[in-house]
């Protein structure tokens, strides 16, 4: 099925530069580095439209696309869908069947595009319940698009917060660390991806304002954005309007306003 290839041409274009990102309304400086989201909203979109609910799904997995282009476009260097938690497997099998069949679509159709624009795959979560066809394409893709720099996509497919959480707690224990030298680095060194900096802006469509067990442990000081559009309605144009929102936030971190008087929002590096 999966038939990847190493391309010679992956995209090494430079970042966006100051003047395109002004002409957009954005700062270098205050843009995100890490933006997650919650893609909410793509079976309310497809009962909206009298379709049935793998047509939402569907929609849903061709707006990625464009968000990864707007995200570069942007300046955004990380960029974490929420794309099937581990409550998922709840929900009725011919839905789980035909979600694990887009992924796998997406990952034949997008990856050789995504490497050769620069962008890096990862996988956040458990390849337990999986084909061993999808999961060799998984990490074939994550193979082929390690080495790309221009933006780092994270899927967050069969992923759980507190399961994420958990499996780190396990490595801790397997490695034998002494409870006395256990810290929030030691969790956040064990956790899926360690390479990944805590997101800057969590984005939740669909009208839902809740993490639904989502980067629980890296959400702690995130800022977030809400909308009322379904998932394959939230565009280019609101996501720049998300991002605009939060570069004009001011991000306390624990510190009084007077503290960061006049700072621009810390940025995750």
């Amino acid at each position: 099925m999966f038939k990847f290839r190493p391309a010679s041409n992956a995209a090494k274009s430079a970042e966006p530069t100051t003047d395109e990102l002004a002409a957009l309304g954005l700062d270098s400086a205050t843009v995100p580095k890490h933006v997650a989201i919650i893609m909410d909203g793509n079976g309310r979109w497809a009962k909206q439209r009298s379709l049935p609910r793998v047509a939402g799904h569907r929609a849903g997995a061709e707006n990625i696309r464009r968000i990864v282009e707007s995200s570069i476009r942007y300046g955004v260097k990380h960029l974490t869908l929420y794309a099937f938690s581990t409550e998922n497997w709840n929900r009725p099998e011919e839905e789980v069947s035909a979600l694990m069949t887009i992924l796998g679509e997406v990952l034949e159709r997008e990856t050789p595009k995504l490497h050769a624009e620069g962008v890096r795959i990862n996988h956040l979560g458990r390849l337990d319940g999986m084909s061993a066809n999808l999961k060799k394409g998984i990490q074939e893709a994550t193979e082929l698009t390690r080495n790309n720099t221009r933006l780092t996509l994270n899927v967050c497919f069969n992923y759980g917060g507190r399961l994420e959480i958990v499996d780190a707690v396990r490595k801790i224990v397997a490695k034998g660390i002494p409870v006395d030298e256990i810290c929030e680095e030691t969790i956040s060194r064990n956790l899926y991806n360690i390479e990944i900096p805590d997101p800057d802006l969590i984005i939740r469509t669909a009208g839902e304002q809740r993490l639904s067990n989502y980067l629980i442990w890296q959400a702690a000081y995130s800022e977030y954005w809400f909308t009322p559009l379904n998932w394959p309605d939230f565009g280019k144009e609101q996501y720049l309007k998300s991002l605009k929102d939060y570069t004009a936030r001011l991000r306390k971190f624990g510190k009084t306003s007077d503290q960061v008087q006049g700072q621009p929002p810390a940025q995750a590096e």
